[in-house]
């Protein structure tokens, strides 16, 4: 039997740091969410004007709730920038009915979310300092759209730096649970659904892959849509995780930087197949076509 990848003490020492912090992450995520429950059973509708209920606006209404201002003129002169522009929608927004307790379950979760970012802030400083040997991977796979600062350290502590522990970006991505399942009995194929692997990869590169979604004019983007109008977006958005771990894969072993393809390229790729699919449903529907491909222009 072939030996299961254990990586070396430190990258175990690096995983439970980035895990650890992502759980910070998400827990602070669901303090935040119920920050807004709080809000809405006191019929405050902060989140439908302001964007980010905790950005410094928003908060500093919410310390003000919490000392007790409930007039929503004098909250909404709290706004900065651009939310001073909605102070009529504010003030609508911050006309409700706040009680003691709900005082109190803001306060005491605000504090956790400071906690949280303290704990958060530390753990940042303690990644950074030991990812330094691993700078220069690091701005390589912050190339990749929707590959960010945290998800490029999470991949490199969860797979390393050396690929050539794995055959192909095939393998690496059967070992992170974005490969297609091969079950089939009696001829008949069944569920396709993803093997199991590593979750906290997958899952990061899946967020990523839905960042890159939001990107404009890219490969990432275009393969989303694509795959998306056929088979539906979750799918679509494994697809695109696949493919950027396998780009990731060849980032680190040939130790290049990311080469943006343009959004056209699955286009340029299958142009001639396109060209005749186009004719043959024209034809179909009763028409004679002569194609002639166009000078090029200089």
């Amino acid at each position: 039997l072939r030996g299961s990848f254990i990586p070396p003490r430190d990258q175990r020492e690096l995983r439970e740091l980035i895990r650890y912090r992502r759980s910070l992450i998400e827990e602070r995520a669901r303090e935040v969410n119920r920050i807004q429950k709080v809000l809405e059973g006191a019929n405050i509708k902060l989140s439908s004007v302001a964007s980010d209920i905790l950005g410094k606006s928003a908060r500093a209404m919410i310390e003000a709730l919490i000392a007790g201002n409930v007039d929503p003129e004098s909250l909404s002169e709290l706004a900065l920038r651009r939310l001073k522009n909605k102070k009529a929608d504010l003030q609508r927004a911050l006309k409700g009915l706040i009680g003691p307790h709900q005082r109190l379950m803001l306060q005491t979760q605000l504090r956790h979310v400071d906690e949280l970012d303290a704990l958060i802030q530390q753990l940042d400083e303690e990644i950074k300092r030991r990812m330094l040997p691993f700078e220069e991977d690091l701005e390589r796979l912050d190339t990749i759209p929707g590959v960010a600062r945290r998800t490029a350290e999470q991949i490199v502590a969860e797979t390393g730096t050396d690929m050539s522990r794995f055959p192909s970006a095939a393998h690496l991505c059967s070992w992170a649970g974005l490969a297609p399942g091969n079950n089939e009995s009696a001829g008949k194929r069944k569920s396709g659904r993803t093997t199991k692997g590593n979750p906290k990869l997958r899952s990061a590169l899946i967020e990523a892959a839905r960042a890159a979604v939001r990107t404009k004019h890219t490969y990432l983007s275009s393969l989303y849509h694509r795959i998306a109008a056929r088979r539906g977006a979750n799918r679509a958005a494994v697809a695109v995780a696949h493919r950027i771990l396998t780009i990731v894969y060849h980032l680190l072993k040939e130790k290049q930087v990311y080469n943006e393809l343009g959004p056209h390229y699955y286009e340029e790729r299958r142009r001639e197949q396109m060209a005749r699919q186009a004719i043959r449903k024209l034809e179909m529907l009763g028409y004679d076509v002569m194609v002639k491909e166009r000078e090029q222009t200089a």
